[in-house]
């Protein structure tokens, strides 16, 4: 038999054998290897290295398994076991793959970060699947095609990725951070998963980090399957438990360095909840471990599901992780994306309402000055209605510390140009400060909604030079503040797609904190200003309001009532999307501040050039 007739019938036989026998840790400790390019640690796989990934791993190849969830925090490996799962059915057990990515955008970058390195350095995946830099059409780097399969890479916010061919295996990432719907076709996942229906082996990975508790997706997918924590076992009384915050103990001092608060955290060690008995991070981490469900009658439907926080991790040490505690515990902003992202747990403030009495009672007295010490930049939000524009001048220092400058109210219609006349007079204008220096407002965010969008337009073409910005605002989950930045209008004006809801939390959240300091917001005593009841029933005039969508809860950002006039939170996250876009450098700006009068602030040369905000050759 010649060589060439041998060859052909080995593929053959390779392609109607049944698969190995190999669960996919098994696979990835013989065949993985990871990328330079990607790892910290390159080289051969080692599951060993982080056990807690073994079990997951191994249950999506459990044929009494369906659905496997991981509900875990960052740093802890969960990509690589989604990577380790493409390689597997790549190499074992060929068949459609599906992975869904938050947006179409971060679904390419996964590919080219995570995808291709693995490929180009696994020598049997890259026998299979070709690179996508060749001319061969059915791999791309949404799309690679392999004997016996595909791997499909779709964002969840387009659904043309979600809704053709059907698909065996089903790997959702970072599902916390889906859109409530694809366009208009629905909830992602449950077009995801419609697609694997005429499969009976099908498989579903669901991934994420938590956010919000009760509108989580990932947490609500958690809670229907096994809910399984890694315990680790106490060297004293044997009784198993995981690691976690309130079992913590440590010791720690405070400085005061500059009027800000710096931590040095020293000894910390474990406390079992069973016998009291204390161990510190290098015995615990070398503890007998296992995963224990909580919810084991879950297996009877077939779901899995896995809880880790990064006290387990072994690129995480302890004292990092109460590094960044202590940094956050005051912040609301930042003790939530501690909470998420470092614990694994959702974050469970709603947005409560606080009382405009409140901040009607923590107003100051700035004195005879317009700007009190500490103010480094200005910027402004403009509001427009049919009859009127409502600005806010906002002041930023050190950590964001804010101090509320001006709110006022121009009466005119939009298409009326002495309306815009008067606000160049507010937009214009310097601010002083004691000593008689001053500042100017930097940049402007100025809303292009409702009925006036060409004279928004117009307006704000006119006075790029000035930075007076354009902007439209879109609400929904997952959407940063600064979210997209085009010229695609009649007027060639930059218009910026801001994320409202992502502003709004940002803004609530920083009126919560108690001490001035970052985040801190400062307002001045003095009806003038425009401070007074009705300002601060506007700017707390909306609740985040959990409601049920195909089965999901989410939470959007909805008015008290149906009266409430919101016009002093939307400045104000406008005024905020400002300085968002112009990335102030504090220090700088304090150094210029010193010795120079009226003063505009320095934008982000990345943004400017980028971005197309202003012309490379403006001199600021």
């Amino acid at each position: 038999m010649k060589t060439k007739t041998r060859n052909l019938f080995r593929r053959i036989v390779r392609a109607v054998a049944p698969p190995p026998k190999l669960t996919i840790s098994e696979w990835a400790d013989q065949f993985r290897r990871l990328s330079s390019e990607t790892a910290a640690e390159p080289g051969q796989w080692r599951t060993d290295r982080a056990p807690y990934q073994r079990e997951p791993m191994d249950s999506i190849t459990d044929p009494r398994i369906e659905k496997v969830v991981l509900m875990w925090s960052s740093q802890v490996g969960k990509s690589e076991i989604i990577n380790n799962t493409i390689g597997y059915f790549i190499d074992i057990d060929p068949g459609p793959l599906l992975m869904i990515q938050p947006t179409i955008d971060i679904a390419q970058d996964y590919s080219k970060r995570r995808i291709s390195p693995m490929i180009k350095d696994t020598e049997v995946l890259s026998q299979k699947v070709a690179d996508s830099k060749t001319r061969d059409l059915n791999n791309t780097i949404l799309m690679k095609v392999f004997p016996g399969g595909f791997l499909a890479m779709a964002g969840a916010n387009s659904p043309a990725g979600l809704a053709s061919r059907p698909i065996r295996i089903l790997l959702c990432d970072e599902v916390d951070r889906y859109p409530d719907s694809a366009g208009s076709e629905g909830d992602p996942i449950s077009l995801g998963e419609k697609r694997t229906v005429t499969f009976w082996n099908r498989k579903k990975l669901f991934v994420s980090t938590p956010t919000i508790k009760g509108a989580s997706r990932i947490e609500q997918e958690y809670e229907m399957g096994t809910q399984e924590k890694w315990s680790i076992e106490c060297p004293s009384c044997g009784a198993y438990h995981p690691i976690v915050l309130r079992d913590i103990r440590f010791d720690h001092e405070v400085h005061e360095t500059g009027g800000r608060k710096i931590y040095q955290v020293y000894d910390i060690w474990w406390r079992c909840p069973s016998c009291f008995q204390d161990f510190d991070e290098y015995t615990m981490k070398r503890q007998p471990a296992k995963w224990i469900a909580e919810n084991p009658v879950a297996l009877e439907n077939r779901v899995r599901s896995f809880w880790l926080n990064a006290f387990v991790s072994p690129w995480y040490s302890w004292k990092q992780i109460i590094q960044e505690f202590l940094e956050s515990k005051n912040d609301p902003e930042k003790l939530k994306v501690f909470m998420n992202t470092v614990l694994g747990e959702s974050w469970e403030d709603r947005g409560e309402q606080m009382e405009e009495d409140v901040l009607l009672k923590r107003r100051e007295d700035y004195g005879p000055t317009e700007l009190p010490d500490g103010v480094l930049l200005l910027t402004a939000g403009v509001d427009t209605q049919d009859d009127r524009l409502e600005y806010e001048i906002v002041g930023w220092g050190h950590g964001h510390e804010s101090w509320g400058i001006e709110y006022g109210v121009i009466i005119g219609k939009p298409d009326d140009s002495k309306t815009w006349q008067q606000l160049d007079d507010v937009l214009d204008k310097v601010y002083r400060f004691e000593d008689g220096k001053g500042l100017k407002v930097a940049c402007s965010c100025i809303d292009s909604g409702g009925h006036f969008t060409t004279e928004v337009y117009k307006y704000s073409k006119r006075n790029e030079h000035r930075r007076m910005i354009a902007i439209k605002g879109q609400g929904g989950p997952g959407i940063p503040l600064i979210h997209k930045i085009s010229r695609n209008n009649k007027e060639n004006a930059i218009v910026v797609i801001l994320g409202v809801d992502d502003g709004k939390s940002s803004i609530y959240s920083a009126v919560k904190v108690k001490e001035p300091g970052p985040k801190y917001c400062h307002f001045p005593i003095g009806d003038s200003r425009g401070y007074d009841r009705f300002y601060f029933q506007g700017l707390l005039s909306e609740k985040l309001v959990p409601r049920k969508k195909n089965g999901v809860t989410r939470y959007s950002w909805e008015k008290i009532s149906s009266s409430a006039r919101n016009e002093a939170l939307d400045t104000r996250n406008y005024a905020t999307a400002a300085r968002e876009m112009l990335k102030p450098n504090y220090d700088a700006l304090e150094r210029r501040l010193k010795g120079t009068a009226a003063l505009p602030a320095v934008p982000s040369k990345k943004l400017t050039a980028a971005k197309g905000l202003v012309k490379k050759s403006d001199v600021w």
